[in-house]
């Protein structure tokens, strides 16, 4: 889910991107999204990417995960399963591979079943998250032929990038969520790191990623069916948005995966299994 779009202070009904197979929908901004407290929602979505059946045509995906959307609606798409990033301009009928598509592997050309993308406007580049190679890549964005290791040894997922240019990623495998300033190669954990658990100061093989106007980092706490916040500097988290164990109520969620927050603290949270998209306002017990 990603990252760039803002959308108007306005009262009208709003599209949300979906992630044609799992439900993890499109993040705005890692700053925030300007949503207004009365919006309403299509009820009936609109296919943006896709849609033509599962394949590796330029008109088709193949288990799409994270995507990340341009100020004029330029999607790129994290296609998993054909190890390749696409770019669908806004209206276009098949979309354009602008990373690998040279098949699985793991060559400097390649990418091997990835799950997120963003985009560095300061240095025009993709990031992507390459989760079977264990490294995050810096791709350029016009016509990169092959992308730059920038983080190796990583079971990456969800990544983001707040306005100071420093990078989030989620490590799933360590259960933690490590902030990467410019020239830091060794990054510093702002959520989790202290192993696979279901306390406050844990996480549970953590997916996706979200950052606001504070540096508050949100979580989508997979293993533990729930969402966590992470004020900057914190030694633990809040919950959220679940937390109730695994179930379908209003109070739970069901291996969550992408998350966004608004200007108001409402938390938007993919919620896989249950097959739907949950709204939790700020404070509340239930969404």
């Amino acid at each position: 889910m990603h990252r760039n779009e803002r959308y108007p202070m306005h009262p009208h009904v709003y599209p949300m991107f979906i992630h044609i197979l799992k439900l993890a929908f499109v993040s705005v901004s890692s700053l925030s999204a300007d949503i207004h407290p009365n919006a309403r929602w299509q009820q009936n979505g609109i296919t943006v990417a896709g849609g033509n059946g599962q394949g590796n045509e330029i008109n088709q995906l193949s288990n799409p995960w994270g995507l990340y959307v341009d100020e004029d609606q330029t999607i790129y798409v994290a296609d998993q399963l054909n190890h390749r990033i696409v770019e669908w301009k806004s209206g276009a009928t098949s979309g354009q591979v602008v990373a690998s598509g040279n098949g699985q592997g793991s060559g400097a050309h390649q990418l091997n079943e990835p799950r997120d993308v963003i985009v560095d406007k300061e240095s025009d580049c993709l990031i992507i998250s390459d989760t079977l190679n264990r490294r995050v890549v810096r791709w350029p964005r016009r016509n990169g032929t092959s992308g730059e290791t920038i983080i190796s040894n990583i079971s990456c997922w969800g990544l983001t990038i707040d306005e100071n240019g420093s990078l989030y990623v989620v490590d799933s495998g360590k259960h933690e969520v490590r902030r990467y300033r410019r020239g830091e190669p060794q990054g510093t954990v702002v959520a989790g790191g202290n192993g696979r658990g279901n306390r406050l100061d844990q996480l549970s093989f953590p997916r996706y990623v979200f950052v606001d106007r504070d540096h508050s980092v949100y979580v989508s706490d997979r293993g533990n069916h729930r969402v966590m916040k992470w004020v900057e500097g914190a030694k633990q988290g809040i919950v959220v948005a679940g937390g109730q164990g695994q179930g379908n109520g209003l109070t739970q969620l069901s291996c969550p995966e992408g998350v966004v927050v608004d200007q108001l603290g409402t938390v938007y949270v993919a919620d896989e299994w249950n097959h739907r998209i949950m709204r939790w306002p700020n404070g509340a017990k239930q969404g």
